[in-house]
């Protein structure tokens, strides 16, 4: 098992192939998908393409991808984290709101495990990685307005509120322009620093 970090509950690790089922599960869920894009499920092909590309990107670089992310007393799988470039979400670069030099943290819990604080634990020990081990000089994140628990993590986890946009309709035909209004967090290195430092 390749392990990216510890917390006190949770390991994070590089996927497998044996976790397909674990992300077509997650990815089903309509629960976990309302605020990505209105609730509909990703198909076993999609999950399959999509568990090939995380693979294949810890052949290039063994800190940044996604990541499983497993409950230590349980040894379940609970959903994953991400920590990547933003130049891998061109809509950021589109709408303005990076430089291209950030690292871009996400994630996606199964349903059963929201509410335990595992997004906010797990986002804290990816940022503190980031910026201590990795060279990161910002983390930024983002969430649909609407998503609430996803905006309450990230402001747990340090970011704060930069910009607002709406995404277009093109981008998540399922749901409504009033639905589409999104906020980008953020977090650089000296803030990181003075906030843990005081």
């Amino acid at each position: 098992m390749n392990v990216y970090l510890e917390t006190n509950r949770l390991i994070l690790r590089q996927f497998v192939v044996d976790d397909l089922n674990n992300l077509f599960n997650l990815n089903s869920d309509f629960e976990v998908m309302r605020y990505i894009n209105g609730g509909l499920p990703t198909s076993y092909h999609d999950i399959e393409k999509n568990l090939s590309k995380y693979l294949e990107s810890y052949e290039k670089n063994t800190n940044l991808g996604f990541w499983a992310a497993i409950e230590k007393i349980s040894n379940k799988f609970i959903g994953w984290f991400h920590f990547l470039t933003t130049t891998n979400f061109a809509y950021l670069t589109e709408f303005n709101l990076v430089s291209g030099n950030e690292i871009a943290l996400g994630y996606r819990l199964c349903k059963d495990d929201w509410n335990r604080g595992f997004a906010s634990e797990g986002s804290k020990a990816i940022i503190a990685k980031g910026f201590s081990e990795l060279g990161v000089t910002k983390v930024v994140s983002w969430a649909l307005i609407e998503n609430k628990a996803s905006i309450r993590v990230m402001e747990k986890a340090g970011l704060r509120r930069e910009k607002e946009f709406c995404f277009s309709e093109n981008q998540l035909p399922n749901l409504l322009a009033s639905e589409r209004k999104a906020a980008i967090y953020g977090l650089s290195k000296d803030e990181f620093i003075a906030k843990y430092n005081n």
